[in-house]
């Protein structure tokens, strides 16, 4: 039995900074990293994780890290992604959501049979076709772990829990991989540009020398950083009374959809009121948010849970994200309109068809930091993949266990 080694919260803090900077690093003397848009948090959070591998195989010494920090940088990411969102935007947004969300069930649908004829192919267990679908995909580690107890006692496997986090951890690495290629990929194809002159919704140039270069002040951090506050206090507050409501939201969900309420209520009843909402402030803390977040989410994979799976595992999920490719290329990005929101939009769908929602997020993030602003992208996708997909896949996942 290996060794454990607990890693404090502060500790996983500062080392995911550092994991950052060493991604940063490599981004900056190899090519192709930068020119598929791979995020700096990915490049170096996956290289953590492959020296923790390390020291399990090596040393029989597996490293565990306290991610509570990681929780509340969510909730001001995505805090931050509401507070940016305008009406205007919204009403924009309102038919390419419906599209959005048509082609995710859609998808949905199409990745359980995918897996289901996987399984069927390869002779695996019965049971185990939710946990290479849906269950671990489009659902992520939170759904694999709701639903991998009632799979185990359903069809006896003792395993279930390991081959859905298993299967969610190699996702998560290959949507993190795939995203800003698949998008770099159309933008260059079909010569894209943003049409947007808005200030970022998330991060600022590597360049940044514009107008607004002078204007990220402690007073405009601390003003951005107390409005978040008090809007993720609010979102505590109303969480419960969501609950009783039937439905269950995680919270960075309700803190977006609260940030959007008073982001387009608040700054007009009080127009005097100084207000964070796409200022370059705001955009620096969530820049901020989502890389540490997502270096945090990497570095702490426990890539020795893959093993012992056998090679099944890789050709289901290689077969998976060929799939997801050619949705994205033929499905995706003619349905969202050929054009550059679609672009990013492509990118941010490989999060929501093999990993998670910040990695989509991210995968954009990365793309817009490059060839300039998509707003409307960073609204309707987090709404379809953190909470309207989530309603679909629950009873995609009932209908395969019956």
């Amino acid at each position: 039995m290996p060794a454990t080694f607990e890693v404090s919260g502060f500790l996983t803090f500062t080392l995911a900074i550092v994991v950052y900077f060493i991604g940063a690093g490599l981004n900056g003397v190899i090519a192709p990293l930068r020119r598929w848009n791979i995020p700096e948090a990915v490049t170096g959070g996956l290289l953590a994780a492959v020296a923790t591998l390390v020291c399990y195989r090596v040393l029989g010494l597996a490293i565990s890290f306290d991610l509570a920090a990681r929780d509340m940088l969510l909730l001001y990411f995505f805090t931050g992604i509401g507070l940016n969102a305008r009406l205007s935007d919204l009403v924009l947004g309102g038919r390419p959501l419906l599209i959005l969300l048509l082609l995710t069930v859609v998808y949905l649908g199409l990745q359980n049979v995918v897996a289901i004829g996987g399984a069927k192919a390869l002779g695996l267990p019965d049971g185990i076709a939710p946990l290479l679908g849906s269950v671990s995909l489009i659902g992520g580690h939170g759904t694999t772990i709701a639903w991998a107890p009632l799979i185990s006692e359903r069809f006896g496997l003792p395993n279930a829990l390991e081959v859905g986090i298993a299967s969610a951890t190699l996702g998560l690495v290959i949507a993190s991989l795939v995203g800003g290629p698949v998008a770099g990929i159309l933008i260059n194809r079909f010569k894209l540009r943003s049409d947007e002159i808005l200030a970022p919704m998330v991060g600022l140039p590597d360049d940044d020398v514009g107008p607004d270069a002078g204007k990220v002040t402690y007073r405009n951090i601390l003003s951005a950083l107390l409005v978040l506050n008090v809007v993720i206090l609010t979102a505590y507050s109303l969480e419960g009374l969501v609950e009783q409501t039937g439905i269950k939201l995680p919270l960075f969900v309700v803190c977006l959809l609260v940030a959007i309420v008073i982001t387009n209520t608040l700054p007009h009843a009080l127009p005097r009121m100084t207000w964070p909402a796409r200022t370059p402030a705001l955009a620096l803390i969530s820049d901020l948010s989502l890389k540490i977040f997502l270096a945090m989410s990497l570095m702490s994979m426990q890539l020795w849970t893959l093993g012992g799976l056998g090679p099944a595992l890789a050709v289901v999920l290689g077969l998976q994200t060929l799939v997801a490719v050619l949705y994205i290329l033929f499905a995706v990005f003619p349905a969202m309109g050929r054009n550059y929101q679609a672009a990013v939009l492509a990118a941010g769908f490989t999060g929501i068809s093999l990993g998670a929602t910040p990695t989509a997020i991210a995968n954009m993030t990365a793309v817009t930091r490059t060839h300039g602003p998509a707003p409307i992208a960073f609204i309707i996708l987090p709404l379809v993949s953190a909470f309207f997909i989530d309603i679909a896949n629950a009873l995609a996942i009932g209908f395969m266990l019956r």
